[in-house]
C-alpha cells in the first residue's frame, strides 16, 4: 500500500528538522544567489538556502518514497527533477507533493525570524496536507485533510502537538502583491499591510505566516501559490478560518488551477472579517476582472 499523507509527514519530519538547524545556523553568513525572473522582488530572491534544502529534500524522496511526484520551487536549478515521476498532479490519490525550501527568502536574507520551510501533499482536487517549519522560532504546524491543524515545537513528534483553533484579537489585515487599491476601503476597519509597499530591510513586518500566531485578522492574495502561500490558507482554515475566492465561494478543484497557484484568496479569522474583505474586493471590480 502507498503511504499516507500522514506517514509521509512522520517519516520526513525528522529529517526536516535538520534543514530548519542548517537554516538557522548559516542564516546571518547566507550567500544571495543572483535573483530568478519574478514580477517582485519577494518571488525574486533566492539563497544558498533554497538551493540546498531543496536537494536535501529530492535526496530524501527520492530514496524514501521514489514513486512521488514532487515539485519544488527551485525544480529548475536542481540536478533531481528529472529523475522523479513528475513534477504535476496526477490521478486521484497519485499524491504530488510540494516544497518551498525557504518561504520568505527576502525576510531571510535580510535577518528576520519569520521565514519557513513548508512541504505539502497534494491530492488531484484538495491538499492532503501541508507542514510549515519556522526555525528561528522553533515551531511548526500541520494540517491534514478534515482534520484539523496542530502546533508543536520542533522536538515534538507529530501525535504529541496540540490542535491549533483560530485564536486572535488582532486588527491587522495583509494584501499581497498588486492589491494597493484596497487599503483605502480596509482602512475604516484594520491596519492594513500593503506587502508591495510596506515592506522594510530595517524592521520586520508581518507575512502571511502570521495568521498562524494569531497576528492577523485577515489575508487578501491576488494569487496563492500551492507550494507557500495557498498551504498557509489550507492549514488556516483546517484551524477554524474562513477561506474563499475573492468572489466569497469555496476555492475550486486544485486540478483546475493554472501555473501551480490559486487565483485570488480571502483568508479570515471571522464572519465578519470575511465580509470586509469581500466588500472591499467587491468595491473595485477591476480587482475581480484581472483576476478572473
Amino acid at each position: 500500500m502507498p503511504p499516507t499523507p500522514r506517514q509521509i509527514l512522520e517519516t520526513l519530519l525528522p529529517h526536516l528538522r535538520v534543514a530548519a538547524a542548517y537554516a538557522r545556523q548559516i542564516q546571518s553568513r547566507i550567500v544571495a544567489q543572483p535573483d530568478k525572473a519574478s514580477p517582485n522582488f519577494f518571488a525574486a530572491a533566492l539563497s544558498d538556502a533554497d538551493l540546498s534544502i531543496q536537494t536535501f529534500v529530492e535526496v530524501l524522496l527520492l530514496g524514501l518514497f521514489p514513486k512521488v511526484r514532487f515539485y519544488g520551487e527551485e525544480y529548475e536549478k536542481t540536478y533531481n527533477t528529472k529523475y522523479f515521476k513528475a513534477i504535476d498532479l496526477g490521478e486521484q490519490d497519485d499524491y504530488l507533493i510540494t516544497l518551498d525550501p525557504i518561504d520568505g527568502t527576502q525576510f531571510y536574507l535580510d535577518g528576520f525570524s519569520n521565514y519557513q520551510i513548508i512541504l505539502n501533499i497534494l491530492n488531484r482536487d484538495d491538499y492532503e496536507a501541508a507542514l510549515a517549519i519556522s526555525p528561528a522560532l522553533d515551531i511548526y504546524h500541520y494540517a491534514l485533510r478534515g482534520q484539523g491543524c496542530w502546533r508543536g515545537s520542533l522536538d515534538t513528534p507529530l501525535p504529541d502537538c496540540q490542535p491549533w483553533k483560530i485564536q486572535t484579537t488582532g486588527k491587522t489585515v495583509i494584501l499581497g502583491w498588486e492589491l494597493s487599491s484596497l487599503v483605502s476601503p480596509l482602512s475604516q476597519h484594520y491596519s492594513v499591510i500593503d506587502l508591495s509597499t510596506d515592506y522594510s530591510r530595517q524592521t520586520q513586518i508581518p507575512t502571511f505566516n502570521a495568521i498562524l500566531s494569531g497576528e492577523l485578522a485577515g489575508c487578501v492574495l491576488k494569487a496563492g501559490q500551492w507550494i507557500d502561500s495557498a498551504a498557509l490558507a489550507f492549514m488556516a482554515q483546517a484551524g477554524g478560518c474562513i477561506v474563499t475566492g475573492l468572489d466569497g465561494q469555496p476555492l475550486p478543484p486544485l486540478h483546475t488551477n493554472q501555473n501551480y497557484r490559486r487565483s485570488g484568496v480571502l483568508v479570515a479569522v471571522s464572519p465578519q472579517v470575511h465580509q470586509h474583505l469581500l466588500a472591499a474586493v467587491q468595491s473595485l471590480p477591476k480587482i475581480s476582472a484581472e483576476i478572473s
